[in-house]
C-alpha cells in the first residue's frame, strides 16, 4: 500500500482546512466512509477537502461537526476556507475550477472570446475592465494571477486532452492593440504545438451552426459522468443531466464537422498574428485558400 501524502498546510487557507479536518477524524479514530455516512458525500470527496483540492459545501461541514463533535469549528471556518479558493474567481465558477483538475477531455467553444487559460495579460485585463469597469486595480491584479494559473490545463503534460473550437471574428476583431493581439494569437499556436489541445477556427461565412446561443464546456471524467458548462458575463451553470449533456455533445461533434481541419486553423491563426504584426488590416476568411 503506499504511502500517505501528508497535506501542507501552510500552502493556503484550503490546505489548512483540510489538513485540519484530516488530523481531527483520525484523532477521533475515523476514516473517511465513517465520518460521511449519513451524509449526500461520498469518501473520496471528503478525501479532496482534506487534501485541499475540493471546497467544503455548508451541509457537510455541519456534518462533520457532529459526526467529530468540534463545536462548529469546521461550519465557521468553511467560509473562510471558500474565500481563499474562489479568490480571483466568481462564485459560479468554482465547480469547475474542481472538475477541470480532474477531467480527463475537455471540448469548449469560444464565440467570442479565446478561453482563459490561454489569453495573456493584456488580453485578460481588456476583458474584465470590459465587465467591471470600476474594478479595483488590485482587484484586477487578482483575476490576471488567477487566470494565468489556469495556464496548465494546455500548458502541461498531464493535463486534460482539450478541443477548442473559435469563431474566426476572434482573430479578425481585437480587443487589444495590434502587438498585443499579435503575441496572443502567436501565443496560441505555440502552446498548440505541444499537442496537448487542439484548435479548429469556424469561419464567419459558416451560416446557421450548433452553439449560436452561446459557451459551452463539456468535461468528461473516469470516476464520474460527464457535465456541461454554459456561462455568460456574470453567471454560469453546469448540468450533468444525462440526456442533456448527450445533447450537447452530439451539438459540438456537428460543430467540429463545420470548422476547418486543425492544420488548417492553426495556419489562419499563425496568420493573423503576422498580419497584426505589420500593421495589415484582418482579412475575411478565403475558405477554398485555406482547406
Amino acid at each position: 500500500m503506499p504511502a500517505r501524502k501528508d497535506v501542507d498546510g501552510s500552502a493556503s487557507v484550503p490546505a489548512f482546512y483540510g489538513a485540519e479536518l484530516r488530523w481531527k477524524r483520525e484523532d477521533a479514530g475515523r476514516t473517511l466512509q465513517e465520518t460521511v455516512d449519513g451524509s449526500f458525500y461520498g469518501a473520496s470527496y471528503l478525501s479532496e477537502i482534506e487534501r485541499g483540492t475540493r471546497r467544503m459545501p455548508l451541509d457537510l461541514a455541519r456534518h462533520v461537526d457532529r459526526v467529530l463533535a468540534t463545536d462548529g469549528f469546521f461550519e465557521r471556518r468553511c467560509e473562510d476556507a471558500r474565500k481563499a479558493r474562489r479568490r480571483g474567481h466568481a462564485e459560479y465558477f468554482m465547480d469547475v475550477l474542481e472538475c477541470e483538475k480532474r477531467a480527463l477531455e475537455i471540448e469548449e467553444w469560444g464565440p467570442t472570446l479565446i478561453p482563459g487559460p490561454l489569453q495573456l495579460e493584456p488580453y485578460i485585463r481588456a476583458v474584465v475592465r470590459a465587465a467591471h469597469p470600476t474594478e479595483a486595480e488590485d482587484k484586477v491584479t487578482e483575476k490576471v494571477v488567477a487566470r494565468r494559473e489556469r495556464a496548465w490545463l494546455f500548458e502541461d503534460a498531464r493535463s486534460p486532452e482539450s478541443w477548442v473550437v473559435l469563431h474566426e471574428s476572434i482573430l479578425r476583431q481585437p480587443l487589444i492593440g495590434a502587438n498585443d493581439m499579435a503575441e496572443q494569437l502567436a501565443h496560441i499556436v505555440e502552446v498548440a504545438q505541444h499537442r496537448r489541445f487542439i484548435p479548429q477556427i469556424l469561419p464567419m461565412n459558416t451560416g446557421a451552426h450548433p452553439f449560436m446561443m452561446g459557451t459551452a464546456r463539456l468535461m468528461t471524467f473516469a470516476d464520474a459522468p460527464p457535465i456541461m458548462y454554459t456561462e455568460d458575463m456574470y453567471n454560469g451553470q453546469a448540468n450533468d443531466d444525462p440526456m442533456l449533456v448527450r445533447q450537447y455533445m452530439k451539438a459540438y461533434d456537428r460543430l467540429r464537422a463545420a470548422a476547418l481541419p486543425p492544420e488548417a486553423s492553426l495556419a489562419l491563426i499563425e496568420a493573423a498574428a503576422e498580419d497584426y504584426r505589420n500593421g495589415k488590416e484582418m482579412r475575411g476568411l478565403d475558405r477554398g485558400r485555406m482547406e
